[in-house]
């Protein structure tokens, strides 16, 4: 279970050392169960990207807390092979001298008992993202977007999380391409029984995969809704949100 409680985190307006702060985040409080895929929605300057640096112990609120099968977020031995990420830009997500084996090995020296099992289970993981063995010795600038983010996918899920986080992870894909990594999403929860933080301006996508959707607006929480409810939201934003995808 992903407890959080009571969030809030700000920023110096003008400089480090400034007295002046804007606040990003407020009382922000949910929870996300194991296998559960909540999609945090809201407009670019919601605060969501800055709230999954905070999910993700790259940042640390300024009051609150954030807790991972009870224990804080903040400690790095919570974090490790629990929770892993998928960003929006997977160019600078892979290091562009390594092959994709190399780049999936990394993560596995966490879990795999011997090198022998790393590269059974990085031919598994390539076949359950929809590439086939030959990718392993391709560097990035040898796939395309959807290859990239799949080779991303597959490293997220090789230490076999508790959640993902995905930030915007299918926002700058082809239409096509988008629809199918989403699918292949769905299938990977179902294979691993992962839950899935889901970051993301996109409506229509979150509609697609999550359970229930958290609408965020000015840093605040404006409804969480199950996904079945989405067209009786109560708030005026949400309504107006949702009526720009409908219409």
């Amino acid at each position: 279970m992903l407890i959080v409680e009571r969030i809030e985190k700000s920023y110096s307006k003008a400089g480090r050392f400034s007295a002046e702060r804007h606040l990003v985040l407020k009382d922000i409080s949910f929870q996300c169960k194991p296998g559960e895929c909540l999609g945090i929605i809201g407009e670019s300057g919601s605060g969501k990207s800055t709230l999954g640096r905070l999910l993700l112990g790259i940042e640390k609120p300024d009051q609150g807390t954030i807790r991972l099968k009870g224990e804080p977020i903040g400690k790095r031995t919570t974090r490790q092979g629990n929770i892993s990420a998928v960003f929006q830009d997977y160019t600078s997500s892979l290091h562009p001298f390594y092959t994709v084996e190399q780049t999936m090995i990394e993560p596995l020296k966490l879990v795999a008992k011997s090198r022998k099992d790393m590269h059974t289970k990085i031919d598994v993981l390539l076949h359950q993202v929809g590439l086939d063995p030959s990718y392993r010795s391709k560097y990035p600038h040898e796939l395309s977007g959807g290859e990239a983010q799949r080779v991303c996918i597959a490293r997220a899920v090789s230490i076999e999380p508790k959640f993902v986080l995905m930030d915007e992870a299918v926002s700058s894909l082809d239409g096509s391409v988008q629809l199918q990594v989403l699918e292949l999403l769905k299938n990977l929860k179902a294979i691993y029984g992962m839950g899935y933080i889901f970051i993301t301006h996109d409506i229509q996508a979150a509609a697609y995969i999550c359970d229930r959707i958290m609408i965020i607006r000015n840093g605040r929480i404006e409804e969480i809704v199950p996904i079945e409810q989405l067209k009786d939201v109560k708030s005026p934003y949400a309504r107006k949100l949702l009526d720009q995808v409908i219409t």
